[in-house]
């Protein structure tokens, strides 16, 4: 897996884990939430989006970024039930070195469905994979990480 930091640029997982850390430890008092939301933007191929966000309550953020590309779906609900996959990928990982760590700092997953729109049928299953797999799910407004963070850079 190849994340990009804005700031840092490329990262490899590893290294971003790692720069979650040195960010959690400059101010180790605060809160925080970390956050993963994928997004996918239909071009001459499929981009899925997954962002990775390192939210300081009531501070500031730095968010990360890994681009897939994927053959075409047709079917919305294949598309939805991928990036959830995504996400959920990646959260088990983030959890699984949070817990290595004896880091205290939830993982969430956002998810881009809502209430408006082709995506309101998915709500409850989706968040209740999610919800099964120990993760809190946020979907949209609230869900930040995939409808705004992962879909600026799915263009």
């Amino acid at each position: 897996m190849a994340f990009v930091s804005p700031s840092k640029g490329p990262l490899t997982f590893d290294r971003m884990f790692e720069d979650i850390l040195a960010y959690i430890r400059e101010s180790p008092e605060a809160r925080y939430r970390l956050i993963v939301g994928t997004d996918s933007q239909i071009r001459d191929d499929l981009h899925f989006v997954t962002a990775v966000i390192i939210h300081r309550l009531g501070k500031g953020a730095r968010y990360y970024y890994e681009r897939r590309r994927h053959p075409p779906m047709s079917a919305l609900r294949q598309r939805i039930y991928h990036e959830t996959a995504l996400s959920l990928q990646v959260g088990g990982q983030l959890a699984q070195r949070l817990a290595e760590g004896h880091i205290d700092v939830e993982v969430e997953v956002h998810l881009d469905v809502g209430q408006n729109g082709a995506t309101r049928e998915l709500i409850r299953e989706i968040v209740g994979w999610v919800a099964g797999s120990g993760f809190g799910a946020k979907i949209k407004p609230e869900a930040f990480g995939a409808a705004k963070v992962a879909d600026k850079h799915t263009r």
